[in-house]
Order: structure tokens, then sequence, then C-alpha cells
């Protein structure tokens, strides 16, 4: 039998110890919002990244994630890398120290996609819709713009509007003649005397994307501002309910990687990986929202008819006005916020 020197068994421990560092180094903590979004991406994404890079993919959830990072962060020591948030979260914490920069030079497809679909710390994961929905059978005459919208006279029924001014400032802009494209820096002091037009037509204020969906679905308003996730499930079941994606407000959730990650290799790694175009592809066969890497559309995975049903392909994105959520969080922004509650009131 053959025996090992104590010097031998030594190495053999440290070679062991060091394997064992290696393996738990090789995954990271990756945290959204839960339920059957988070479903979706870890059937078309996180699942398949987890292979493809062979690490091991922690998941969490949390609907608000600031508050954690910021908790995060002052300990200098964050127990997540990253992060499915709106962008605002990541540029916020960008600018206060608490989210990496983009390392582009190490993520080739995060490189390649527009630069209006990304943040000097983010790049958007998933795309959603604020659109217009309505009721064909209550409705005369459909309304296809926020234009028709706020023209009550020629459109009469009964409205409702989301109780938040991101998207609802841009909406009433554009009803009053803004371009798509030239709606930032938002002209909150016009957009606010718009709101104030409809205000007095405006049946429901709503404040979550269920209570949107029961609106339209039991005929309580006609017509309404809506994601587009909500209004087409509604769709399925209610042959009369419809939605235009014209003057719809484009926005995104991103993915952004905490400062001082405990696994930031990995976590620069997967995000690339989460955004390429055969991953980002494989989205819409669970869920109703859109690749955030238009690549996607080109893959050949996804069909033009599941193309037109999604808010980020070419063909709707081109129809819609793209949420700048960098000015939406600055102070210009922020103070466009803080007039709101007063406003509903």
């Amino acid at each position: 039998m053959k025996t090992l020197s104590f010097g031998s068994v030594l190495s053999l421990l440290y070679v062991a110890m060091a394997c064992t560092t290696s393996a738990q180094a090789e995954q990271i903590t990756f945290v959204s919002q839960g339920g059957v979004y988070q479903e979706a991406q870890t059937k078309a994404i996180l699942d398949p990244a987890a292979k493809l890079l062979g690490i091991t993919i922690k998941q969490d959830s949390v609907p608000d994630a600031w508050p954690m990072v910021k908790a995060q962060g002052e300990t200098g020591k964050p127990v997540w890398d990253v992060i499915d948030t709106p962008p605002s979260n990541c540029i916020r914490g960008g600018r206060e120290g608490l989210i990496e920069p983009l390392d582009l030079a190490k993520m080739p497809n995060v490189k390649g996609m527009p630069e209006a679909y990304r943040t000097p710390y983010s790049v958007a994961y998933e795309f959603y819709s604020s659109v217009l929905g309505y009721n064909t059978k209550s409705l005369k005459k459909v309304p296809q713009s926020w234009a028709d919208f706020w023209n009550v006279k020629d459109f009469p029924g009964t409205r409702a509007l989301r109780n938040d001014p991101m998207g609802t400032l841009e909406a009433a802009l554009i009803s009053d003649g803004v371009p798509r494209d030239k709606l930032y820096p938002l002209d909150v002091d016009r957009a606010y005397k718009r709101l104030a037009q409809i205000k007095p037509d405006i049946a429901v204020w709503w404040s979550s994307g269920g209570q949107s969906a029961q609106l339209l679905n039991d005929g309580e308003v006609d017509m309404l501002m809506i994601w587009n996730g909500r209004v087409g499930a509604v769709k399925k079941d209610n042959a009369d309910v419809d939605f235009t994606y014209n003057d719809g407000i484009l926005q995104n959730t991103q993915l952004c990687i905490l400062k001082n990650a405990p696994n930031l290799a990995q976590a620069v790694k997967f995000v690339d990986t989460a955004v390429s175009p055969e991953l980002q592809a494989d989205l819409p066969k669970y869920i109703d929202y859109g690749p955030g890497n238009p690549a996607a559309f080109a893959t050949g995975k996804l069909s033009a008819e599941r193309g037109k049903e999604l808010p980020s392909s070419p063909e709707n994105a081109a129809k819609q006005a793209l949420m700048s959520e960098e000015w939406w969080s600055s102070a210009e922004g922020i103070a466009a916020k803080d007039r709101w509650l007063k406003f509903v009131q």
C-alpha cells in the first residue's frame, strides 16, 4: 500500500480547498420581480445562461429593489450580483456609487445594441408598452391615437388613465401634437395643462395593472391607458377588447450589476449572455414581453406573426415613443413627479 508524506497530504488539501473555492465562485445571485415574469425568464434566459456559462444562478425576487440596493451598498459587501429593475434604479445607483459602470469591452452583445437601449450602468432586458386599449362593442368609433383619446366630442365614452406621471405626461404631449421623437426634455407645464383639459372626463385613475385589466374587461371604461401585457391577456378571453401600439410609450426593465458584487466577473459574463439575440428571442415563448435586444428579431426564432404582437418589434417600436428614464431621473423629472399628487387630488 502506497503511503503519502505529510507534505503530500498538505498539498492535496490545498488543491481541494482551491477547487472548492473556485466552485463556490462560479455562481451569481440574480434578482427580479417575481411572479409569472420571473418564471418566464427562468425558462427562456436564466437556465440556458447558467448552462452556457457553467455557473449556478441563485434567484431572489423583490417588487422594488432600490431599498435593498441602497442598504447593501452601504455595507460595501453586497450579497446580490445582478438585478432586473427599472432603468431609473440603475441610473440612480450608478450616480451614487452603488452600481457598476458597464464594461463594454467585455460585453460584445451589449455593445452591439442601440445606444438608446442602454445607460452607462445598465442595458435593456425586456420591453413592455403603455398603450391605448378600448372596447370595440361599446364604442361607435374606436380611438387610434392619444389625440383621439383627448377628443371627447368625436370619441365619446368613459376613460381611465394611470395614476402616475410617467407615461401619462408623454401621452398628454403626444395628444397635443408633440412628435414622438421630440418629447424630451418634457414640456412639463404644457403636459399638465393638457391633462387638466381631460381630467373631468377621467372616470378612474388606476393604480395597478390588475385594476386596469378589470376596468376594461368588465366594461367599466370604454378606453384607457394600459400595459400591453395586461390588455393582451384580456383580449384573449374578451373578443370586444382591442388595443393599438400607435402612440404607445415603450418602456423596459434593465440589467445592472451591484458595485463590489461578490461575483463580478461572472456577473459581467451573465449580463452579456442574457441579452444575446438567441436567448432574448426565447422570452416571448413564455410571456408577452418584447426582447430587449432588437437583434432577436433577426434570429429566425420569432415568426412574423408573433413579432406583430410584441412591443419591441421594429414595426411596433417605430409607432411608439421610447421613454427616457434618464430624463425622469433628472432634477426636472423628479420635480415633474412631485407635481403629480397635487394634480390628481
